[in-house]
């Protein structure tokens, strides 16, 4: 037998070069797919550029000592933490095309354009938003079920997409960082050790004021005019057609219905998501007869299986709208699993890289350094948020930048005496309420599939995504609401 074979591999601890050159990478890849096309590239060369990356990074470990074994259990474990985001992509592709199919966004933009005046249009928005997103706890939820109904409302009332998908986000992720029903807000208090109702009232500190002032900001764009299109608002005549293609009534309602209290009940996110998909659809078959008949556009078919393929068709590829009015038609033809395929593609992609500089010391190799100048208790909450925000753009997770700020550094709010629900408000204020806003990490992708308006786009628009890192580093560095453990560390 090979002596060579048997001899144990010698692990080289990843040098400043290791860990600079995959982000490097990154860099010049993303730039160069921006350059060659536009926000184009988010649909194919941006994740090649991902995987490509992962590829690059592998070679690195390899070379530092470590199997390829090693490097594929890591990447294994990165994409089983995401099962349960694919899955809701799935189920949220199938219900948006069956709720299109039932008339439930229909119902959703009709009644929306008869009752919310365009001059409010996106404080309402993000006040609705906000509203179901503090009930259920899901800014994903959220987004993809109300918040594709008010981008639809948008688009036909002649007020801007994009700044609405902005005020939707801003609203979801009130409710996703706040919320006690919300995974991350019990997570972020669980690993730092807070009282879940200690951090949500620490959270309030910088919520409610980020909040106000985007719900602010949103009514000076409405009472302005800005984004609104005076000159396109007669495409909402168009709407005056939603009764006569469907029954609208508020019957239309009762998936949405059915979805929130399934969300309230706690129910997993993709069943009953996926549940409020098929109770569309089916509720479609019965409501809406002649939508069916003219979706399938088979007359010679039974009409049991009109109905059957008619649900499985919206559920797999979409519902198309056959209207003959192009806004009513680009409105309502979308959804389906398979739109959710590049957007899956994608978050594949950027959490294997992520989850690569994390578990072989990359990410670390560069945090260190960070940590170590961090002097006073301002510096340590800022480099705190920094890191947060840095591992939405590189990590690529909502996850990975909230749960590795908080296990890197609460030794160091331990050291000082700092509370530990302002270490768990620092990194929820800075890594879950920004990871919508970078079009390669899951919530971004996830925004921008379901919204259908690219990330860098909103981006913007999402005031209460900005500015809630924005206040917790500025309360780090005047000493305000930054609340004292009882056990004052050596620099006290």
């Amino acid at each position: 037998m090979n002596e060579r074979e048997d001899a144990p591999r010698r692990i080289v601890e990843p040098s400043y070069l290791d860990a600079i050159l995959p982000l490097v990478t990154l860099m010049v890849l993303i730039a160069g797919g921006l350059y060659l096309y536009g926000l184009d590239a988010l649909a194919g060369p941006i994740p090649t550029a991902l995987v490509f990356c992962s590829m690059v990074t592998g070679v690195i470990i390899l070379r530092n000592g470590h199997a390829w074994e090693e490097v594929a259990e890591s990447g294994r474990r990165g994409l089983s933490s995401i099962v349960s985001a694919i899955f809701i992509l799935l189920a949220v592709g199938a219900l948006i095309g069956t709720w299109n199919l039932s008339g439930t966004i229909p119902t959703l933009v009709y009644y929306g354009i008869q009752w919310i005046d365009p001059n409010y249009y996106y404080l309402t928005t993000a006040l609705i938003c906000a509203a179901i997103s503090m009930s259920i706890g899901s800014s994903w939820t959220t987004a993809g079920t109300v918040g594709v109904g008010l981008v639809g409302i948008a688009v036909l009332l002649g007020v801007s997409p994009v700044i609405t998908a902005g005020a939707v986000i801003s609203g979801a992720y009130l409710g996703d960082k706040t919320s006690p029903l919300s995974e991350t807000t019990v997570l972020a208090s669980q690993l730092a050790g807070a009282d879940l109702y200690t951090h949500i009232r620490a959270q309030a500190w910088t919520s409610v004021p980020s909040f106000l002032i985007a719900a602010g900001i949103f009514a000076i764009l409405g009472w302005t005019g800005e984004g609104i299109l005076p000159d396109e608002a007669a495409a909402s005549a168009d709407l005056n057609q939603l009764d006569q293609l469907f029954w609208i009534t508020p019957l239309n309602l009762l998936p949405l219905l059915a979805l929130l209290l399934m969300s309230l009940k706690k129910a997993p996110s993709s069943l009953a998501i996926l549940t409020a998909a098929l109770f569309g659809g089916i509720l479609g078959v019965f409501t809406q007869p002649d939508v069916v008949q003219r979706f399938v556009a088979e007359p010679d078919l039974a009409s049991p299986l009109v109905a059957i393929k008619g649900v499985w068709s919206a559920m797999a590829t979409g519902f198309e709208a056959r209207s003959g009015l192009d806004d009513v038609d680009a409105l309502l033809s979308r959804g389906g699993m398979d739109s959710m395929l590049g957007t899956i593609w994608l978050i594949i992609g950027a959490v294997t890289f992520g989850t690569l500089l994390e578990e072989f010391g990359l990410l670390g190799k560069l945090i260190d350094p960070v940590i170590a100048r961090a002097r006073t208790e301002g510096q340590l909450i800022a480099t705190t948020a920094g890191t947060a925000v840095t591992l939405n753009v590189v990590a690529a997770d909502q996850y990975i930048a909230l749960v590795l700020p908080v296990r890197t550094f609460k030794s160091r709010f331990e050291g000082r005496g700092i509370a530990p629900q302002v270490l768990s408000r620092t990194a929820a204020d800075a890594g879950t309420v920004t990871s919508p806003l970078v079009p390669w990490n899951s919530c971004g992708a996830y925004m921008a599939a379901v919204l259908g308006v690219p990330t860098l786009l909103y981006l913007p628009f999402c005031i209460f995504n900005i500015m809630s890192p924005i206040l917790t580093v500025l309360y780090g560095y005047t000493g305000f609401q930054v609340a004292r453990s009882g056990r004052p560390g050596p620099n006290d």
